[in-house]
């Protein structure tokens, strides 16, 4: 039996003006595809809803930002995203789709703490985020409800733009974060 979860997204109109905005690509990185050391649901069919968003983002003239989760190796070897590994690397398609967008390391599911993310948004001059990436339930959803993200006039999560360890799982984690912002599919936020 298959469990479908539903949840309720906002209402509020989108604007459509995209001048001060950025898309988030968070931990879209190699360990969570086929052959990595830890893969997703679905990480291929999130890979190319996610090079949508980016081309969306282009025209737009919105800017992108890449984030990349870097195990610090004063903590020991973890299970993935140990530095220097192979499946540490942002995913090729990514960078290729994004080639000049800043990246940003971080070493916690917020990808807020501890790194460069308010200064480069706040030179990008970025007052509202679309957030999008993997896994879901952790580096997504820790990032756009992070205390750091309150200083945002608006912060959505693009739904269909993320995954994590099951589709239910998915679910649940946009189910409960739909109470704190919104939770958008790409063609609402474009």
């Amino acid at each position: 039996m298959q469990a479908s979860i539903h949840f309720i997204q906002a209402t509020e109109t989108h604007t459509m003006s995209h001048s001060h905005q950025a898309l988030l690509l968070i931990d879209i990185q190699m360990d969570y595809f086929a052959g990595g050391m830890f893969p997703l649901h679905d990480p291929e069919g999130t890979l190319s809803r996610i090079e949508q968003a980016i081309q969306k983002a282009h025209a737009a003239g919105m800017p992108i930002v890449h984030i990349q989760h870097v195990v610090d190796p004063a903590r020991g070897p973890a299970p993935f995203f140990n530095a220097d590994s192979e499946g540490v690397a942002i995913h090729p398609r990514i960078l290729a789709a994004a080639p000049d967008a800043p990246i940003v390391i971080k070493r916690h599911a917020d990808a807020f703490v501890g790194t460069t993310l308010e200064a480069t948004l706040s030179q990008l001059g970025v007052s509202e985020l679309f957030v999008a990436g993997m896994m879901t339930h952790n580096c997504v959803t820790h990032t756009a409800i992070s205390r750091s993200a309150d200083r945002y006039a608006k912060v959505s999560i693009l739904g269909d733009c993320c995954c994590t360890v099951s589709e239910m799982l998915h679910q649940i984690a946009l189910s409960a974060v739909a109470t704190r912002l919104q939770v958008l599919s790409m063609a609402e936020a474009f």
